[in-house]
């Protein structure tokens, strides 16, 4: 695969606007487009929420593009199928979702970085599983150069991984957070605790409770106080999750 040079131009785009003006002000009018973004379960049991959430974003910056999934084939038995259903129920049209299975890490690092240069997608979404030797600082500035020439925003999954050194623009943390029940005690929005662990060249730090809403394509913030005031929190948290998933010890990929 043939190295992108550093002075690669950088494609202009605007910024992705999640939705919530804080947290579009501390990123500076939104997600970099043209970058790779990391999107880390914040435990085991994140796993799904932390799926919604970059599925989230993929959909914000789509707009209506496809956007290609490139999957670990570990997830499968991990993590479980990609639920078309469950894509349509966050806002995400299932025929927009160009769905590629890599056999292993390098498989997949290699159709993500192919799959990076393409201009006419939305959204690139990379999903491995676990820790790998081959996810290194090399691999992702290989991954942010691409985005940069394409201007195709480039997430990067990570479940069942500890964050390394990395070329990406930010680095989140996501736990899934209570949903506030809608009428009838019917399960709410998808809800998220996330962390912004790392903004290369911004402030970092932030942690915003956020719900997204289909109708709106966006994210908004939510105080937990005024969750408390307004619904009671169902017992446990909800968020949005493309699959169905029991939570797996960590451990290293190929």
């Amino acid at each position: 695969m043939p190295a992108l040079p550093m002075d690669a131009p950088v494609v202009q785009r605007p910024p992705i606007a999640l939705g919530q003006a804080g947290l579009d002000a501390a990123l500076g009018g939104g997600l970099a487009r043209a970058a790779l973004h990391e999107v880390y379960a914040a435990c085991e049991a994140d796993g799904a929420a932390a799926c919604g959430f970059a599925a989230g974003i993929a959909r914000i910056a789509a707009r209506g593009r496809p956007i290609l999934w490139v999957r670990h084939d570990a997830m499968d038995g991990l993590a479980g199928l990609l639920h078309a259903p469950g894509l349509a129920e966050i806002g995400i049209d299932p025929a927009n979702i160009l769905l590629v299975r890599a056999p292993d890490i390098a498989a997949l690092l290699r159709a993500g970085a192919d799959g990076a240069r393409c201009a006419a997608l939305g959204a690139i979404l990379i999903e491995p599983w676990g820790q790998s030797r081959l996810i290194d600082l090399t691999a992702s500035r290989r991954l942010s150069l691409a985005a940069r020439a394409s201007g195709t925003p480039v997430l990067m999954l990570r479940d069942g991984a500890e964050p390394t050194p990395s070329a990406a623009t930010t680095r989140w943390s996501i736990a899934a957070a209570p949903s506030r029940a809608l009428p009838g005690d019917a399960p709410g929005q998808p809800s998220f605790a996330a962390t912004l662990l790392r903004q290369r060249g911004g402030a970092s730090g932030g942690e915003w409770q956020l719900e997204w809403n289909r109708d709106r394509t966006c994210f908004d913030e939510r105080a937990p106080e005024r969750i408390l005031e307004r619904a009671p929190a169902l017992p446990r948290g909800v968020a949005a999750a493309s699959v169905d998933r029991p939570a797996a010890p960590r451990r290293r990929a190929a």
